[in-house]
């Protein structure tokens, strides 16, 4: 018997309650391009089926965006590291990297996001915080939230394009 959906088994431990919708939705996204990508060729999980973008970037992004969010959720600005890998994500590099390779940045990016969400005061959630060169305003909870909700967008398309890939 398989499990429910993440947000349908209770609370997860030390998520203070008004995250946890949040911490659901990262925790799923990770669950879910597991499962949809698992076991794609180098070959389908770079391939760009009617110019769209690849599998690859897309797992890469998540995992991307989920650092580069939640820097922002704790106050910082991005480093060179940060903006390099922003730039690489639609690039397969040589070698490529493996559909294990990139599940695996996923879920490292999801467990310290987890982390993060654990680590943050409810106190802390309205907090302005200041998003990009610009410092566009946002709070903790948005960043938080919108960086759940990206990561999700994006396992969306992780699932669908897999799928096509795959009958190709």
């Amino acid at each position: 018997m398989s499990q429910p959906e993440v947000w349908l088994r209770g609370p997860m431990p030390g998520v203070p309650p008004l995250l946890m919708p949040a911490a659901h939705a990262l925790a799923g996204a990770g669950e879910d391009v597991a499962r949809a990508a698992d076991g794609l060729t180098v070959e389908r999980l770079w391939a760009r089926p009617a110019g769209v973008a690849s599998v690859g970037f897309h797992l890469r992004h998540i995992a991307g965006v989920l650092d580069r969010l939640l820097s922002y959720a704790r106050g910082e600005s991005l480093s060179d590291a940060q903006l390099a890998y922003l730039r690489a994500e639609p690039d397969p590099g040589d070698p490529a990297p493996s559909v294990d390779d990139l599940l695996r940045g996923v879920d490292e990016a999801v467990a310290r996001a987890l982390a993060q969400i654990r680590a943050t005061r409810e106190e802390d959630l309205l907090l302005p915080r200041g998003v990009g060169r610009l410092q566009l305003p946002s709070t903790v909870m948005g960043l938080i939230f919108h960086a759940a909700e990206h990561a999700q967008r994006h396992t969306g398309q992780v699932v669908t394009l897999s799928r096509i890939v795959r009958a190709s």
